[in-house]
This record gives structure tokens, C-alpha cells and sequence, in this order.
């Protein structure tokens, strides 16, 4: 059945930052900024519902679905992959989509960045004093290996741009397809991949399967010197083996985006451990994410509005 409408009604959950990029790519669609909670009901007309991810501070959706919920919503867009940030009644009920590859140029470059610094010793050999002026021993990164935890969207932006500064890649993927990606090596198991790779990079879900995956049993099959590399969610990582291991040098720097929970607890030991570089979930915050997430999002809407099928549908029998 056609959704057409002469003025389709959009409530978002998102700041003004991402909704008035979203009004220049959804046509004649009406953009309404919808408090967080949903304490009231959504505008009588609003067929569809952009969320915001839940945070504990502050979060955006409550517990519990709302009296009368969902209205006359018939469709959810997320603005993250991941589903764990939201309650669970929100996908018992209309069609939920994610937003599988906005961030993922974002997120391949974040990753980069943190290989780039921990072999080039930043911010650390950066002087203010002439007495500090001696060198440095830094190291290459062309001819080592890149390990990645997962093949998706992610991976497949981070690849090739790490093939192009010489790294080797290897890879984990859950499901039986191949990997697309030219010259990347697929590998049986995490054990592999962690005896192998001077980088690892944590590219998965957060999904029962994956709850504290990297743990001590992991970690003890790690090279030596590792780089460890969290672009994806904290959960993945049992963080009292993480700090086991930075503690007896097998974990020789843990470059953290993604934290369980976020904000981590005041006096968390990440906060001031010597070999974490810890931020604030903030890789994918670059204007193109939101451009991404927008242009994605028009082009479901206008599947929406033929009655066509939705791209990028939440699968909740693989958690994203």
C-alpha cells in the first residue's frame, strides 16, 4: 500500500544539528523536533519516528513504552547500526531500519588515526622546551598487521585505506559470505587474529554473542606489544582483563572510543591508566555523518511513500 501524502510528517528525536540537515534531503516532508521521553504523544499526523539512542544521563526513550505508543507511527529510523542503545519495545511494533554504513568512513578514519598515533608516539613527542629537542624512536606501520573483529560496513572502509599505507589485513566475519574486500585474509577464529595482529580493531555489534568477547581467554593469545582499538561498543570488552593485560605489557596501548557504561563512573581506571587513551564516543561526530545518515534516510522515505521495502530493516535474530 502507497504511504504518499501531500505533506508526510516526520517527528525526530534529534538536535536541530541533524534536523535541519535532514530538512534539505526529505523534499516536502515536515520535520517536527520531539522532546526527549516521549512524555507526549507524537503530532497527530507523524508516520514516522527518527530516535535517538538511550543514555542513562538524560536518555531519550524511557523503559517502558509510552501510553498509546506508537501512535500512528509506522515506521522507526535509528540514527546508530547498533540496537543495544534503545529499549526493547521499541521494535515490537512498526518496521525499524538502522543506519548501517553513515558513520562508516567516519569511524575507518578514527581508527587510523589512533594506528597513526601509537606508532608515531602522539601527542607524546610533541616539545615545548628546547631542552627537550632530541629524537624520538618511533615506528612504521607499513608491513605490520591490522586485525579486524567483524566485516561489515566499517571494514569495508577501513581495508583498502590501510592496505594503502602497507598494513596487512585480516579479518573476522560472522557470517559465511566473503569478504569483498581484495587482499584481505580471512581467519578461522579471535585466537588467530589476536596471535597475528599488531592492531586490532573491535568492528562488531553488541549482541549476546559478542557481550565481553575480548576477554582474558582472548587477551592470552594476543602478540605481544598488541594495539588494541575500540571503534565499536564498550560491552565487547571485559575491561578487568583489558587492564590485566595493559598491566603486564601484553596489551601494550588500548585506544578506547566505545565504553560500558558511557559516561564510565567517576574513578573508572581507564580514566587514568598509562596505556588507554580513552575519548568520549565521538569518532563518528563529522558533518558527513549526518549527511550520510540524511541521504540514506530520503532514500527510504521514498520507498516508504511507494510502499516499496525498506532498506538496511533491523534484523533482531542478529541483533542489528
Amino acid at each position: 500500500m502507497s504511504h504518499s501524502v501531500s505533506r508526510l510528517v516526520v517527528a525526530s528525536q534529534l538536535p536541530e544539528l541533524f534536523n535541519s540537515v535532514f530538512a534539505q534531503h526529505v523534499g516536502d516532508a515536515e520535520i517536527i523536533a520531539v522532546p526527549p521521553g516521549l512524555a507526549a504523544p507524537l503530532p497527530a499526523k507523524a508516520k514516522v519516528l527518527v530516535a535517538a539512542p538511550f543514555r542513562k544521563a538524560g536518555g531519550v526513550l524511557p523503559p517502558t513504552p509510552p501510553k498509546g505508543w506508537p501512535y500512528d507511527v509506522q515506521w522507526v529510523q535509528l540514527v546508530s547500526v547498533g540496537i543495544d542503545f534503545y529499549p526493547d519495545w521499541l521494535f515490537d511494533g512498526p518496521v525499524v531500519t538502522s543506519a548501517r554504513g553513515s558513520s562508516a568512513v567516519a569511524l575507518a578514519e578514527f581508527a587510523l588515526a589512533a594506528i597513526l598515533a601509537e606508532a608515531k608516539r602522539l601527542p607524546d613527542i610533541w616539545i615545548d622546551k628546547a631542552e627537550r629537542w632530541a629524537p624520538q624512536p618511533l615506528k612504521l606501520i607499513a608491513g605490520t598487521t591490522l586485525g579486524l573483529v567483524g566485516f561489515g560496513a566499517i571494514g569495508e572502509a577501513l581495508a583498502p585505506r590501510a592496505q594503502a599505507l602497507g598494513l596487512n589485513v585480516i579479518a573476522t566475519r560472522r557470517s559465511d559470505k566473503p569478504i569483498p574486500t581484495p587482499g584481505v585474509e580471512r581467519v578461522a577464529d579471535l585466537a588467530t587474529l589476536f596471535a597475528r595482529s599488531d592492531h586490532v580493531v573491535l568492528a562488531a555489534p553488541a549482541t549476546p554473542e559478542t557481550q565481553r568477547l575480548v576477554g582474558r581467554e582472548v587477551l592470552a593469545t594476543a602478540k605481544p606489544g598488541l594495539h588494541l582499538i575500540n571503534i565499536a561498543r564498550g560491552a565487547l570488552i571485559e575491561d578487568r582483563a583489558l587492564l590485566e593485560a595493559l598491566d603486564d605489557g601484553r596489551v601494550a596501548r588500548a585506544s578506547l572510543d566505545v565504553t560500558h557504561p558511557e559516561p564510565l563512573t567517576e574513578g573508572h581506571p581507564f580514566y587514568s591508566h598509562p596505556r588507554v587513551r580513552l575519548s568520549p564516543h565521538t569518532s563518528v561526530h563529522t558533518p558527513d555523518t549526518r549527511i550520510n545518515l540524511a541521504t540514506r534516510f530520503a532514500e527510504n522515505l521514498a520507498r516508504f511513500r511507494s510502499g516499496a521495502p525498506l532498506a538496511d530493516v533491523v534484523d533482531l535474530s542478529r541483533g542489528y
